[in-house]
């Protein structure tokens, strides 16, 4: 690809980059619900892990696109934030991947054993039973990774906004395309 990203990319790239934010907000809501609000609850993490299960193939797929179509070359940009770009790109996506795989151990992990149904229709069959000492240590790495996708793409948006409105196309390239 020489251009720009096609159409299907720019399309996934904001279907995740909406899925994470509504995921997130989500996250907030449903550790807060009391439990004697315990329908909702069930209901908000179902929704919870059901969102950030559809991660996990939206990934798949926005690599297979990547490999397939490429990307478009390169701004000409100092070397320093070209390098920079390359690092948060590949952290979002190590990120994009290890927040709900962490967050799918992590419900497995759960001393309260939670069967984990997909949209309240498919069964997600938990890899191992529950085990309070490794949800201990998955728990707060799915929260950890969880913070800091969360920051990295709300950097990511600010450096695609200041590029904007430095005349470079960035944002164009990726909202519009070219």
């Amino acid at each position: 690809m020489q251009g720009a990203w096609s159409a299907a990319q720019r399309r996934l790239h904001w279907a995740m980059a909406g899925l994470v934010f509504v995921n997130f907000l989500l996250a907030l809501v449903m550790v807060a619900l009391p439990l004697s609000a315990l329908f909702a609850k069930i209901l908000t993490y179902q929704l919870h892990k059901s969102l950030g299960l559809l991660l996990i193939p939206l990934w798949v797929w926005r690599l297979w696109l990547l490999a397939r179509r490429g990307r478009p070359a390169p701004f000409m940009l100092p070397g320093w934030q070209q390098g920079a770009a390359r690092w948060g790109q590949g952290l979002l996506y190590a990120l994009l991947i290890t927040v709900p795989v962490l967050g799918f151990l992590s419900a497995a992990a759960a001393p309260v054993a939670v069967e984990t149904v997909f949209f309240l229709i498919l069964p997600i069959p938990h890899p191992f039973p529950p085990n309070q000492a490794l949800y201990d240590v998955l728990r707060p790495l799915h929260q950890g990774a969880a913070w800091g996708l969360v920051v990295l793409a709300m950097g990511h948006g600010a450096v695609a906004i200041h590029h904007h409105r430095r005349g470079l196309p960035v944002l164009q390239g990726m909202w519009r395309g070219p």
